[in-house]
């Protein structure tokens, strides 16, 4: 069987790697990412799990949505397990596709085994003051002229000024980029402002039970780093700090995030159920 493939699924954009059988990996990517942010640290998962990415409604390949709250949102990766079958999945978020994952385990704990945070922010007011080039793309009346004239160089640009320094971006990432629209990217930072206002994710965590990880890079420039401490309330959270890393670890330190992920997985493999091919 060929380990490798994608396919479409409505309403999301799937890439599935590695043996359909192995214990199954979930990622998600961050605001206005796509599946491809992954793709550094996608051929060391692959080889012990089943990794499946997605595009998120109105990012990469897939289509917009009418609503980008992270409930309807965590409701459609769930559509999307039921479908291909798997079960004690461990649910990787990057940034904001933590607060997803996190709404998933939320909602269907039947299909959650454990939870691996990558760069999310905890709460509102972690949030570091954004790079001007970031603020320059989103702010109106502005900000939708710049988006829809990105050039490659800018959006490299914009990916880079989230970095503590030189790394390498897949090609992916950025023709991805380019398919998100400016409507959909507000829409994500506006539901996931509201989502972090209920409750902090911390205190979601600590009522779900379920094993947790938190890989933050200790030179993020999005989200203080010392804001991933709030994690150590969950019982039993193991919380990571990648020295010289900023706020994409899979793209800036592919190999120890990578590992991390991997070695946090592996312990669940005997439980997890894989669905059918």
């Amino acid at each position: 069987m060929n380990p490798h493939g994608a396919q479409h699924a409505r309403p999301m954009h799937v890439d599935r790697d590695g043996p359909r059988d192995a214990p199954p990996l979930l990622l998600i990517h961050g605001s206005g990412a796509s599946g491809a942010s992954w793709g550094p640290v996608v051929p060391a998962l692959a080889a012990r799990h089943h990794v499946i990415r997605v595009d998120l409604p109105g990012c990469g390949q897939s289509p917009p949505a009418a609503s980008y709250d992270v409930r309807g949102q965590a409701d459609r990766v769930a559509a999307l397990l039921d479908e291909i079958g798997p079960r004690a999945v461990t649910v990787v978020g990057h940034s904001s596709g933590g607060y997803v994952a996190t709404a998933l385990a939320e909602r269907r704990p039947d299909l959650v085994g454990a939870l691996a945070l990558v760069g999310t922010g905890p709460r509102l007011d972690a949030l570091l003051p954004q790079p001007a080039v970031l603020r320059a793309l989103l702010a109106p009346p502005f900000g939708p002229l710049l988006w829809r004239r990105r050039s490659d160089a800018m959006i490299r640009k914009a990916i880079g000024a989230t970095l503590a320094g030189p790394a390498a971006i897949p090609p992916g990432m950025v023709a991805d980029l380019r398919n998100t629209t400016y409507r959909a990217f507000r829409g994500v930072l506006r539901e996931n402002t509201a989502y972090l206002a209920e409750r902090s994710v911390p205190e979601r965590l600590a009522v779900l039970g379920l094993p947790v990880l938190v890989v933050f890079g200790a030179a993020d420039p999005r989200w203080d780093p010392a804001s991933a401490r709030l994690y150590d309330a969950v019982p039993g959270a193991r919380v990571e700090m990648l020295p010289g890393v900023g706020h994409m670890p899979m793209l800036e330190a592919p190999e120890p995030t990578a590992r991390l992920l991997r070695d946090f997985a592996s312990p669940r493999a005997g439980s997890s159920t894989a669905g059918p091919a």
